[in-house]
């Protein structure tokens, strides 16, 4: 089974990625920010993280180097979720072992197409 997390600090966003990406396959688990999520994934790392660009307690490129260093964070595939396409934080977020990015909002068909696009880079 497939346990993928999303961190957020919008119950909106959580939610929507839940209904979208929940099924038998695929578990969804959620963190409103950065320090929950880390012991999250400390406690069972999951296959594929969600991370907002804008964490409400910590950088996202730091939670992003933080989940790779830990036990079986190197396998983790990590997309970030920004408002804007800012070059910058893309590059930072790619050094810090993100493997894409996502605009928010997003839809269905957009969501999907990025999960399986990471899915597949395994």
């Amino acid at each position: 089974m497939n346990r993928c997390m999303i961190i957020d600090d919008s119950s909106i966003i959580r939610k929507v990625v839940k209904r979208i990406l929940g099924s038998p396959e695929i578990v969804v688990v959620e963190a409103t920010n950065g320090s929950d999520a880390l012991a999250m994934c400390g406690a069972q790392m999951p296959d594929t993280i969600i991370v907002d660009g804008v964490l409400p307690d910590m950088a996202a490129t730091d939670f992003i180097r933080d989940v790779k260093a830990l036990p079986g964070g190197k396998g983790v595939r990590i997309l970030i979720s920004i408002l804007e396409f800012d070059i910058g934080m893309i590059m930072r977020a790619k050094r810090a072992g993100a493997n894409g990015y996502m605009f928010k909002p997003f839809n269905r068909s957009q969501l999907i197409e990025r999960f399986r696009e990471l899915q597949s880079a395994a």
